[in-house]
């Protein structure tokens, strides 16, 4: 089962869903739950921010395809329909935010895995989308998309898979990934990772201090848990 804070690769992230994952907006790709990949990185792709100490994402919608006669998509305002008249994914999560702010549904659950480095992805839980909105940006028009951290949900697979700590800012998992050589301190493995509260938040740590996060193997961090050693 994967955890919040776990590094995995990107086939290990397909394997996980079932898909190629080829595109980074997934609605419903499963039945009861959405998939989205972000970046933070320098350079990436669109404007994702994490914000209220990783309590809350806002997420960039995506660009038109870039085919004949669309050279540079970021010209483009983003879609809200393919050209067949159907919903492109902006639209679907747009609409999906756009019912339970008016009450018709409930919240569309999206599970988040964010990219560190090529290659390397880490799992940054799940979410809920709570609003989305259309803003300018250099001149078109880009979605928005604001979900919070799930805390708590009615599943009981939800509530297996949900950690309750706060979620590590991606610059320090970046500062941290660095300098403990994305590897286990303790053994020095360099497979199933895992971003590791040396203080477990629950125990009043911190996530945005990098000297309170550490990487783990699987089998160190199981065997540490939420001990404080």
């Amino acid at each position: 089962m994967i955890s919040q804070g776990d590094v995995i690769s990107y086939l290990e992230m397909c394997q996980i869903e079932g898909v190629n994952l080829q595109r980074g907006m997934n609605y419903q790709l499963q039945s009861n739950y959405s998939v989205i990949l972000m970046s933070l990185r320098r350079n990436a792709p669109y404007a994702d921010r994490i914000e209220e100490n990783g309590q809350i994402l806002i997420y960039e919608g995506h660009d038109i395809p870039k085919i004949k006669g669309i050279d540079d998509p970021k010209k483009f305002d983003q879609p809200m329909h393919n050209p067949s008249g159907s919903l492109t994914q902006n639209g679907k999560f747009y609409n999906a935010a756009l019912n339970y702010r008016k009450g018709i549904r409930k919240p569309e659950i999206v599970k988040v895995f964010e990219k560190i480095y090529s290659g390397i992805w880490v799992y940054n839980g799940y979410f809920k989308l709570i609003n989305s909105w259309i803003e300018k940006s250099d001149n078109r028009k880009v979605f928005k998309f604001k979900l919070a951290i799930l805390i708590q949900a009615n599943s009981q697979k939800f509530k297996k898979e949900i950690e309750h700590n706060r979620l590590i800012p991606s610059k320090i998992k970046l500062e941290v990934w660095k300098r403990d050589k994305g590897q286990c301190v303790i053994c020095g493995a360099k497979d199933n990772l895992h971003f590791d509260h040396i203080i477990p938040y629950s125990k009043g740590g911190s996530s945005t201090d990098s000297e309170n996060i550490q990487i783990l193997c699987s089998r160190h961090n199981l065997e540490k848990r939420d001990k404080i050693k």
